[in-house]
């Protein structure tokens, strides 16, 4: 039964037809696609001038040129929503939602009801490189269950639609962990999908315990992680564990899946329903391999102006990249993920948590961990380990930071039952308390 599909033509998301937009979409030829993104570009600007007076407001009269646009920011956005909206939409025939507020203060958003549903077909027709159906595949998911009666009972029946079991991600103890097996011993899972370091504390669980999970639930073929950072060593980790492939996602909830992995491993970056900017301190298009902020505007949203707007994130295009088929090549991080020194030295905090998290990992008994900067000299280091790091562990791990970052920040180190996590489920590996 098509209950996912059934779902979002009730709720009057044109499902089948973003679906064939997007078939026409994926036979326009190369030469012809950057021709294609222009006009689409173009098409919804004209639109927003013309219908939407916060988006005019900002622009201040007429474009002539795309990068004669603004870019938006999320402080753009912190106004009513309902001041934010084009004509002719209100609450009451949008879709609306929130961002996590992971990266400052959470906005209130919309979009419009196809274009909504065009953001849903772009997703199931990702999921299905990998064989998954979003009406029949059973997933096991990790994401957040919210507390409140009210929208854990929505959150239920949204997973009952979607066929998909939850796991809770507040509780990642040892004992949640057997509980958790037994459940894929039991269930036949199609998929795995959720935040990348619940996925990864449960594959080092297995490794714990000599396991490999597609011997016990022989049906699983993949593992989507989203909305955390992936190290390559954690996917390494995930693939020998899980025994099936581990599939990266990259997005945000305002425009959708950003970036997918292919089939050939490749991070794809969504072309038809998004474009995709890297930009550098000054507003200027940086070239393909350079690293700068990552600006997107929202191709088909006409209920709300995502045009030119900066989601928080840093990243680089890969050189291979062409009009149709754009490639991340990395993604370093949100921008207010960076530690600010003594020195007035600005340090990617995700860099030296990579620095760090190697060092911890090779003692072979750490779990995860998470560094927060309370002062501009001083860092708390977090971790979950089943044994305590010794004196010389963390001297050595000190200087080691010292060497990458400057001499004279002191390191204090908390071993951890559990680590504190975000309302949704969210591990912030790095957290910076100090303004920048």
């Amino acid at each position: 039964m098509r209950l996912f599909d059934i779902s979002l033509f009730l709720k009057r998301f044109p499902i089948k037809r973003a679906k064939e937009e997007l078939l026409q979409i994926s036979e326009i030829k190369e030469a012809d696609y950057e021709a294609f993104l222009n006009v689409k570009k173009a098409e919804i600007a004209t639109y927003h001038l013309k219908n939407n007076p916060f988006y005019r407001q900002k622009v201040k009269g007429d474009f002539s040129t795309w990068e004669s646009l603004p870019i938006l920011k999320k402080a753009d956005y912190q106004i009513p929503l309902k001041e934010r909206l084009s004509k002719g939409f209100s609450e009451k025939n949008v879709y609306v939602n929130k961002t996590s507020g992971s990266s400052g203060n959470p906005i209130r958003f919309a979009k419009d009801k196809y274009s909504h549903a065009i953001t849903w077909a772009y997703h199931m027709e990702r999921f299905g490189w990998f064989g998954i159906n979003f009406n029949t595949s059973f997933q096991a998911r990790y994401y957040g269950i919210p507390l409140d009666t009210i929208e854990n009972k929505t959150v239920k029946l949204k997973d009952f639609l979607a066929n998909r079991h939850r796991f809770s991600i507040l509780d990642l103890s040892e004992k949640a962990l057997d509980d958790m097996l037994e459940v894929y011993k039991r269930k036949p899972f199609d998929y795995i999908n959720g935040y990348t370091s619940s996925i990864v504390l449960f594959a080092k669980y297995l490794k714990g315990k000599n396991i490999v999970l597609k011997d016990v639930c022989p049906s699983l073929k993949v593992c989507i992680v989203t909305s955390e950072m992936l190290f390559e060593a954690d996917k390494i980790l995930l693939e020998k564990q899980l025994g099936v492939p581990v599939v990266n996602e990259y997005g945000c909830s305002e425009v959708g899946v950003i970036a997918f992995t292919n089939l050939e491993g490749e991070w794809e970056v969504d072309s038809k329903t998004l474009f995709m900017e890297i930009l550098d301190e000054n507003d200027k298009p940086l070239p393909l391999g350079k690293e700068g902020r990552i600006v997107i505007t929202s191709l088909h949203n006409k209920a709300h102006p995502f045009i030119r707007y900066e989601i928080g994130d840093y990243g680089a295009l890969s050189e291979r990249s062409t009009p149709k088929k754009p490639i991340l090549k990395k993604l370093l991080g949100r921008t207010n993920d960076f530690a600010i020194l003594p020195s007035g030295k600005k340090a990617a905090g995700m860099t030296f948590y990579v620095i760090t998290k190697k060092i911890m990992e090779e003692s072979g008994t750490m779990k995860e961990f998470k560094v927060i900067q309370t002062k501009m000299d001083t860092f708390e280091v977090n971790y979950v380990s089943e044994e305590a790091l010794t004196e010389e562990k963390k001297s050595f791990i000190a200087e080691t930071l010292e060497q990458f970052l400057e001499p004279g920040l002191t390191f204090n180190f908390n071993r951890k039952e559990q680590l504190d996590r975000t309302e949704s489920g969210k591990l912030k590996q790095f957290v910076s308390l100090v303004e920048n």
